[in-house]
């Protein structure tokens, strides 16, 4: 197929309480630090919804119900392979928090989000989940400078 290219799949969740509060990950991976929402990989053959469930489990220990698309990251990588990111939100769980190996995890009000050293670019991802206007953060190359375009 000529517009067949590589891709990689992965999801992030917004997962937030009856009370106001959304629960947040310090991550570890030193390729991108900083305050984010818990989500991972989509293992081959599994659905887009079902790995969202299973790595906000494995991460925080809660078993999310119902999570709800609510946009899509994308970038090129450097080896031009198309890193989408499924952004989903929920706020119906079950189950007890934990932290795992990937970041300790906890519960923060929304509007101290910002009180917290953030992940790079996290903040205009958050207005994609957020914002039901917007569906899409896209990085864009121009004049060989990446730009954050949010559609």
């Amino acid at each position: 197929m000529a517009n067949a290219e590589p891709a990689i799949f992965t999801n992030m969740c917004m997962v937030s309480d009856q009370n106001g509060n959304i629960l947040v990950q310090d991550r570890r991976n030193p390729d991108w630090p900083g305050i984010t929402f818990p989500g991972g990989h989509v293992e081959p053959g599994e659905s887009f919804a079902a790995s969202v469930i299973r790595e906000v489990f494995e991460e925080t220990g809660l078993t999310i119900e119902n999570p709800r698309l609510c946009g899509v990251k994308q970038f090129q990588t450097r080896r031009e392979e198309r890193y989408v990111v499924f952004l989903y939100r929920a706020d119906r769980f079950r189950g007890e928090l934990r932290s795992s190996d990937e970041g300790e995890v906890f519960w923060i009000p929304r509007q101290a989000l910002t009180d917290y050293p953030l992940a790079p670019d996290f903040l205009d991802m958050v207005r994609v989940f957020e914002d039901p206007s917007l569906s899409e953060f896209f990085y864009t190359k121009e004049n060989g400078n990446w730009l954050v375009r949010l559609l």
